[in-house]
């Protein structure tokens, strides 16, 4: 089966020129016709009503779960998942070192007609020693015995060279090469990229057929992360 996956540190709708937008991103996102996608820092429901996820899901006619991680003005702030599969379970993983800023990895189990791949969206600290830490147990709870099946970990890692998450998580994942895809790969600031901070790794019989990210008027202005969209396919044993 083939579909488009991506990842989007959204920086809870607020551009460039530091509108908050939500419409905006989903103007992004809308065109990209993902199947699945890992967004970043996205505030969600408080007091005052609904939160971005609603609103961003509603304008893209996707399903999602949000996994937050702390609140912020009263408000839930954190990871969310979109996907236009049905999502068969959902959880969270804390990744926060010590008393930096609380950090998760959550993990949903999307359907794919009788068969399940497991999606987890990463977000990093940007500390040395806090990723290191977070990128050990996070190569703990993917290699986590009886989940089976493909895997896609994705997210803003914080990481723009081969660091301690690369290292630690292709001890038990392939690392998505976009030097095979791309020749302008950074995703980070939006209007002025120089950064590649937004990294895709799998596992199992999966192949990535094509890269992009999107490099719009919109994009460029309406977060301080550009999206990275990959087109995926998944191979299944049928027995």
């Amino acid at each position: 089966m083939d579909f488009r996956i991506a990842t989007y540190n959204v920086h809870r709708c607020r551009g460039m020129d530091r509108r908050v937008l939500p419409r905006r991103i989903a103007e992004v996102l809308g065109p990209l016709q993902a199947d699945v996608i890992a967004l970043q820092e996205v505030l969600g429901a408080g007091p005052k009503g609904p939160g971005q996820d609603q609103e961003l899901g509603a304008a893209l006619g996707m399903g999602w779960v949000m996994g937050s991680t702390r609140m912020v003005r009263g408000r839930l702030y954190g990871n969310v998942i979109m996907s236009r599969f049905p999502i068969d379970h959902h959880t969270q993983y804390d990744l926060t070192w010590k008393k930096r800023t609380p950090r998760g990895c959550q993990r949903v189990d999307i359907q794919l007609g009788r068969h399940t791949i497991h999606v987890y969206n990463v977000h990093l600290g940007v500390g040395l020693r806090e990723r290191q830490y977070q990128a050990k147990r996070l190569g703990h709870f993917i290699g986590q015995d009886g989940i089976h099946g493909p895997k896609i970990v994705l997210g803003d890692f914080n990481e723009w060279g081969r660091g301690f998450a690369t290292i630690e998580l292709t001890q038990v994942l392939k690392s998505l090469d976009l030097r095979a895809f791309l020749k302008r790969r950074r995703t980070y600031p939006g209007l002025f990229p120089v950064l590649h901070l937004d990294h895709i790794f799998y596992d199992g019989r999966v192949e990535v057929i094509n890269v992009q990210i999107p490099r719009t008027r919109q994009s460029l202005i309406a977060s301080d992360h550009l999206p990275l969209v990959a087109d995926i396919r998944v191979e299944f044993s049928y027995h």
